[in-house]
């Protein structure tokens, strides 16, 4: 793999502005894997995940062979053993999902995830660009997006409590989201140093 084949991870708290970075670098043409959209569709579609969650989770969740995830998520982000015991059966199937996207994609390829080390794409990176914002921010964005309440989103916060990606990996770069920095003139001075 050449310097310019180098795997960029996107990560950040949720309500960071993780994906709207990942709509500025696909409006560059680049590729970007979205680690939460393709689990969504990997859970939708396969009937293993569905059952490993039925039998680990709980059989309340899959209605008429779907996953109901208001009911997941209400068992999962109130319950760390649960929420451990679905990332382990999605995680797995993403990162072979992903692997199989990068061997169809040459050149610099990004993906997006909320959890990097819990999910086990760190290994994966090359390098991470981190997506920051002040708290109070990303709680505004996730109720206005989701339509949740500010106690669900402190919830789902407290959920991802993770470390500093810097803590985790050997070659961060920080992107600041506070509604007032220019992303673009961010991510266009990032791409230069890859």
């Amino acid at each position: 793999m050449t310097h310019s084949d180098i795997t960029v991870a996107i990560t950040g708290g949720i309500g960071s502005g993780k994906s709207v970075v990942s709509r500025i670098l696909t409006a560059m043409g680049f590729a970007v894997y979205d680690c939460d959209r393709n689990a969504r569709n990997l859970m939708d579609g396969d009937d293993e995940i569905k059952r490993l969650i039925a039998e680990q989770i709980s059989r309340d969740v899959i209605e008429e062979g779907t996953i109901n995830r208001r009911k997941l998520a209400e068992i999962v982000f109130n319950d760390s053993v649960m929420l451990e015991r679905l990332n382990s059966i999605v995680h797995a199937s993403v990162r072979e999902h992903f692997t199989e996207y990068r061997k169809n994609h040459s050149g610099i390829v990004f993906f997006e995830t909320a959890i990097l080390a819990e999910s086990g794409f760190d290994s994966l990176a090359g390098r991470v660009w981190e997506v920051i914002a002040p708290m109070e921010l990303r709680i505004e964005r996730v109720m206005r997006r989701n339509n949740m309440t500010r106690t669900e989103v402190e919830a789902r916060i407290a959920s991802q409590s993770q470390s500093s990606a810097a803590l985790l990996h050997p070659a961060v770069d920080t992107i600041v989201n506070d509604g007032v920095t220019s992303l673009l003139q961010q991510v266009t001075k990032l791409l230069q140093i890859l």
